[in-house]
């Protein structure tokens, strides 16, 4: 019998390959992934197969998904009067199409009568924090990738439990991974007090991998259904020049009033129900109340975006939509800015046209082997005319996008594959010009005291230099 096993071990590894080849071509939509998991599995026999059948598969129960918003969607209940049906008085006409593109690739309607703030800073956003959650009267829903147990942790941990303590409903749903970030982890303090706590998606042996697929990176807090802080901010002490002084890095958050909290309010009950079973529905988590509505605000919307049928890639689709719109400028602010062939497209063909495109990155990444892959890449935005500039000062880790002072587009997504094709991401589509405005002085005073990246600048680069920049570059579909 032992003369055959090399036989019957070439059958189950054939057998075994095929059947993931198979699932490979068959379930990914993006052909550069497919044919990168099928080479992996045909050149590494058996292995491969494992490698795939481990971190190449997307689990996301999409029926599961599916019904659970259907249920929810039921206990929205918008007056015509919210509904945006002219983005004109507000915008600009040029973006008419675009408000139809979003009605088309994203579940959530343009809503009207929402008053939006920027927060410019870590410490200005964990004040807020803290004081809404001490107003909180009814309910508190917490999302974020990274809650550390660090000195600003630990500050919104022993408030959150405050509210808890004093009858307040309280929720928490940090991503698994982004929960690693810190040891002890800041659960434990959560759950000793009291508030109830879940972790989204577990990784593989339950691991801190940074480049875990299907992560949760959205970042948002809800007080009583009516009152919203999101954006991209994460909640740990690096962001605080209080803690950190000088080395403090930089973020940007916003403050969200107005009908589309509701919106906000049913991404957050969908995730929290995905993860554990619960549905939070009715009061006090969707509080609807006519009085709180402003008397006048601007037109928003929720945009969702994961790796499931539902609400795959919509944040690619607007943005790409949106560049197609501009007639004057476009400024980006990414941390993390690796934008896939349709978006360089996209960028390149804006430029082509004559719009003067101003792309902003950390002159410090905190992700060395994605600020690598971003310089092997950047050539491909300056050749055709696009404007990148170097940050100067701590490492900044806002994501912003303002387009012809009448649009703009903020929320946790980055300008890369993770964020527009791996990644659960939140964010929020703005026809208001005030805001637009805000939004690009803001990136205006970053490209003030920033060094421009040019062709000769990446040419006169080492050779060395360069060759590990282009090799970063090719893990940039999975960075």
């Amino acid at each position: 019998m032992s003369s055959f096993w090399p036989h019957m071990l070439f059958a189950f590894t054939t057998v075994v390959s095929a059947i993931a080849v198979v699932h490979a071509a068959m379930t990914k939509r993006d052909v550069r992934a497919a044919i990168a998991w099928v080479g992996v599995i045909l050149f590494s026999p058996l292995f491969g197969a494992v490698i795939y059948f481990v971190v190449g598969i997307n689990r996301i129960r999409k029926q599961k998904v599916l019904a659970q918003l259907d249920n929810m969607l039921r206990f929205e209940e918008i007056r015509d009067r919210l509904l945006v049906t002219a983005v004109a008085p507000f915008s600009a006409p040029q973006f008419a199409a675009q408000k139809k593109l979003g009605d088309t690739v994203n579940r959530f309607q343009l809503l009207g009568y929402n008053q939006i703030s920027m927060i410019l800073s870590g410490d200005e956003a964990y004040s807020r924090m803290i004081s809404v959650i001490e107003g909180a009267q009814r309910s508190i829903a917490v999302q974020s990738y990274i809650f550390d147990h660090d000195k600003v942790g630990i500050r919104i941990a022993q408030a959150l439990i405050d509210a808890k303590g004093r009858g307040v409903e309280v929720r928490v749903l940090i991503d698994s991974v982004g929960s690693k970030y810190s040891r002890p982890t800041i659960t434990k303090m959560l759950e000793q007090g009291g508030v109830k706590v879940a972790l989204f998606m577990t990784t593989f042996f339950g691991l801190r991998l940074a480049y875990a697929n299907l992560r949760c990176h959205r970042k948002l807090m809800i007080i009583d259904g009516v009152h919203a802080l999101t954006g991209g901010m994460n909640i740990r002490q690096e962001f605080s020049a209080t803690v950190m002084g000088v080395e403090a890095m930089q973020d940007t958050h916003f403050d969200v009033r107005g009908p589309v909290v509701h919106q906000l309010m049913l991404s957050f009950a969908q995730d929290w129900s995905f993860t554990t079973g619960e549905s939070l529905t009715g009061e006090p988590w969707f509080f609807s109340n006519e009085a709180l509505i402003p008397d006048q605000g601007v037109p928003v919307r929720c945009v969702p975006s994961a790796p499931d049928d539902m609400s795959l890639s919509s944040n690619h689709s607007i943005l790409l939509g949106a560049l197609s719109a501009a007639r004057h400028h476009v400024r980006i602010q990414s941390p993390y800015f690796l934008p896939d062939t349709q978006m360089l497209a996209a960028l390149s063909t804006a430029a082509r046209r004559g719009v003067v495109v101003d792309i902003v990155v950390p002159g410090a990444n905190n992700l060395k082997m994605v600020g690598a892959a971003m310089m092997a890449q950047l050539d491909q935005v300056l050749e055709p005319g696009c404007r990148v500039w170097r940050a100067s000062g701590t490492f900044d880790h806002s994501k912003l996008c303002a387009i012809d002072s009448a649009w703009s587009y903020i929320g946790s997504s980055n300008i890369d594959p993770r964020s527009l094709r791996l990644n659960f991401e939140l964010d929020l589509e703005i026809f208001d010009q005030g805001l637009a405005k805000k939004i690009e002085e803001r990136i205006d005073s970053v490209i003030a005291s920033a060094e421009p990246i040019t062709l000769e600048l990446i040419e006169g680069q080492a050779f060395l230099t360069r060759l590990r920049n282009k090799i970063a570059w090719l893990f940039s579909p999975y960075l």
